[in-house]
């Protein structure tokens, strides 16, 4: 549930406990991705997530800690069927993960074909139960940006009993006017939107452009329960700074 008390009483702990780490730019080394892990084991964040088959290097650079270690599925456009994503699931609980971030079938949302959709995330989420995991659906919302469409989500995914939804992988590129591609990531109207469409059971989780103190704190006094961010060490030393441990 979102945090219900003053900015004042927050600590930098406590704000960081929301975080999802992210560790997924295509471009990361072996060598790059163990740095970054050992960089977070002093921040008590809820957990990392990395690409696939960085699953059991996190989870070895992560032992002695609590941070639990999640993966990405179908990641970063959900084209993948569904019994990949299904198998590729299996794979990384298998191999340690905990949690999973699948991205729904973007051109089957946009198709309007709930049924495909439906079928899609419940192939990932059976996975997830029979390994007593977390899913988080990932709806890309640089890419899907129609609310109705957006509510339809949600109402599939609050009928599914998923953990939490989500805003963006981060990699959803579009192209501008002036022909360059950049993506917007979270924003205020979609996470009151998840929120208000989902039951409180269902988590939040807006990410991608989170990268300063005081946009977690507005996404969370929006009712966001977990945070997706790459900024963890500024973040943490703003809120250290701000509010103290």
């Amino acid at each position: 549930m979102p945090i219900k008390q003053s900015r004042t009483t927050w600590t930098a702990s406590r704000i960081v406990g929301l975080f999802d780490h992210a560790i997924l730019q295509p471009t990361y080394t072996d060598d790059e991705i163990r740095q970054q892990l050992a960089a977070l084991r002093r921040f008590p964040i809820a957990s990392v997530c990395v690409k696939p088959y960085a699953v059991v290097t996190a989870v070895e650079a992560l032992v002695g800690t609590e941070i639990v270690v999640g993966t990405v599925i179908g990641f970063p456009h959900g084209s993948a069927l569904p019994e990949i994503k299904a198998r590729e699931a299996a794979a990384a609980f298998r191999e340690g993960a905990a949690e999973v971030d699948m991205v729904v079938n973007v051109g089957k949302v946009l198709s309007g074909d709930w049924d495909y959709v439906r079928n899609d995330i419940g192939a990932v989420l059976e996975v997830t139960r029979r390994h007593n995991g977390v899913i988080k659906v990932i709806f890309e919302t640089d890419f899907i940006t129609a609310d109705p469409v957006k509510i339809r989500l949600c109402e599939i995914c609050a009928g599914l009993k998923v953990d939490f939804v989500k805003t963006s992988t981060g990699f959803g590129f579009v192209k501008r006017p002036d022909g360059a591609y950049s993506y917007t990531g979270a924003s205020e109207h979609d996470v009151k939107l998840m929120r208000r469409q989902c039951p409180p059971e269902v988590g939040v989780k807006p990410s991608a452009a989170v990268r300063t103190l005081d946009r977690v704190l507005t996404f969370v006094e929006l009712g966001a329960t977990r945070i997706g961010t790459a900024s963890t060490a500024a973040i943490y030393a703003e809120a250290l700074e701000r509010f103290g441990e």
